[in-house]
């Protein structure tokens, strides 16, 4: 691609050379011989150090923030801003060419885009989503390395996904890629707010900082479809009312929300609840349990209303979506109930705990551990909400990176003491799972929280696997054998 089409809608000064690029990067590692490079600060290292050797290395662009006096340079205000347009061009705009929907909130993320993808393709589309478990490009599988790509990466996936025919893409939006601007030019069709609840405040610092962040969404979206059962959706909804976007509210409480839920019914395996809205009454079930779960039923059945299709359809459907993998997933159903989810924080716990206890017919068990070099202070409230519905707790590790294990736990472990709740603590978590389901009876329930998906343990920085799926049934099978 040619330099000035590269730059398309990029303010700059500088004077370059008209010429042939052959790749964008941001990252040093990358920099060489035809590439652009831009040169943008990060939490450890800033890329104008690197200007001149990039240079050496046969770039042919130079972006900087201020004067490196390097050949073939250029200034922009924001670097991180230029970079993700940059991507973009390269690719041709791919964002353009088909219906965006982000969705953005503590909890609630990765079902609410599993969720809209199978609607959608219940309604004949074909759709890409990116998230936490993975990318898929219609029924492709692709890991994914982080919640929301890096601008260049999301640039080939979204090339990718158009490439193969998709109408629609379907993303979780994280706060620190908002912040970092890897979004930055896409505007998208539909933006979902699910909750904002204590997470990633190693990153952000302050609450109002992470909603900060989460608004940016907000500022880049057509129609917001906004749960008004969380106090910070009540802002949003409030900050938005009279911008002239499409606002859309949905609340199991509040009657003067767009939408609301009627006569809920839980039970340990699924939701039945009527949607109610001007003009419209249907009634749905969905096969995930908790009151969290039908909001996030409804958050997804409104983003695809809001694309243009009927709500009587869409409640259809919502009948026939499947569940998705380490989100409120049974493992094992008799003897007794074995669930995984990816419940990680005081929030996610609460709302998958309550949902999961009053199915209990006999002791409620619950595993989970604490994310090291994280935010420190959810350790305790954490355990808080852990104390509020386990019969008995086994506090284990979750991803210690390279803290102490044994220090988390003990950060962690003072509710549990406090509130008499019976526990045990085992740093290590397959040891920790082993003596748990040794404890069950018939009829017991024991939820296996904070890993859901994945398939690994990050301890001393070194990635292990781990797989809580496998551990579960190799014990059922040698369970099963004896």
């Amino acid at each position: 691609m040619n330099a000035l089409t590269l730059l398309k809608g990029i303010e700059y000064t500088g004077n370059i050379k008209d010429c042939e690029i052959s790749f964008v990067t941001d990252d040093s590692r990358k920099a060489g011989e035809g590439c652009a490079f831009v040169c943008s600060k990060g939490a450890n290292f800033d890329g104008h150090t690197f200007a001149a050797k990039a240079v050496e290395l046969g770039a042919k662009l130079i972006v900087t923030e201020h004067d490196m006096g390097v050949e073939n340079q250029i200034v922009v205000n924001d670097s991180k801003k230029a970079y993700a347009l940059m991507c973009a061009n390269f690719f041709d705009n791919p964002s353009t060419k088909m219906k965006m929907i982000g969705i953005t909130g503590t909890n609630g993320k990765t079902t609410s885009t599993y969720l809209i993808k199978d609607i959608l393709e219940q309604q004949g589309k074909k759709v890409g989503l990116i998230g936490t478990i993975q990318n898929m490009i219609d029924q492709q599988d692709i890991p994914a390395k982080y919640t929301t790509p890096q601008a260049y990466e999301l640039n080939v996936l979204l090339s990718q996904m158009y490439k193969s025919g998709c109408e629609y893409v379907v993303m979780e939006v994280s706060s620190m890629a908002l912040v970092q601007q890897r979004l930055y030019g896409i505007k998208f069709d539909a933006a979902v707010f699910t909750n904002l609840t204590q997470d990633h405040l190693d990153y952000h610092k302050t609450m109002e900082e992470y909603f900060k962040a989460k608004c940016i969404l907000f500022e880049n979206s057509d129609n917001l479809i906004i749960n008004t059962d969380d106090e910070y959706g009540k802002k949003i909804a409030e900050m938005y009312k009279d911008s002239g976007k499409n606002l859309i509210t949905f609340s199991l409480k509040d009657d003067s929300a767009s939408c609301t839920a009627k006569n809920i019914q839980l039970s340990g395996t699924g939701s039945k609840f009527i949607m109610v809205s001007e003009g419209s009454i249907n009634r749905t079930e969905f096969p995930m349990p908790g009151e969290y779960s039908v909001q996030n039923a409804m958050g997804a059945a409104l983003t695809c209303v809001s694309l243009g299709f009927e709500m009587s359809q869409v409640a259809q459907s919502l009948k026939n979506v499947t569940g998705v993998k380490g989100r409120c997933e049974v493992l094992v159903k008799e003897p007794f109930t074995v669930i995984c989810d990816y419940a990680h924080t005081p929030d996610g716990l609460e709302n998958v705990l309550s949902g999961l206890k009053p199915f209990a017919q006999n002791k409620f068990y619950v595993l989970y551990g604490c994310a090291g070099e994280r935010d420190a202070a959810k350790r305790k409230y954490m355990s808080e909400a852990v104390a509020k519905y386990a019969d008995f707790a086994v506090l284990t590790s979750d991803n210690p990176r390279g803290e102490d294990p044994q220090k988390i736990i003990d950060d962690a472990v003072g509710p549990l003491v406090e509130n008499k709740i019976p526990h045990i603590c085992e740093i290590d978590r397959r040891k920790a799972i082993k003596m748990a389901l040794d404890m069950l009876q018939y009829n017991d329930i024991l939820v296996l929280c904070g890993k859901g998906h994945e398939d690994y343990q990050v301890i001393d920085k070194i990635t292990l696997y781990l797989d809580e799926h496998r551990i579960v049934e190799q014990y059922m099978k040698q369970r099963n054998d004896k």
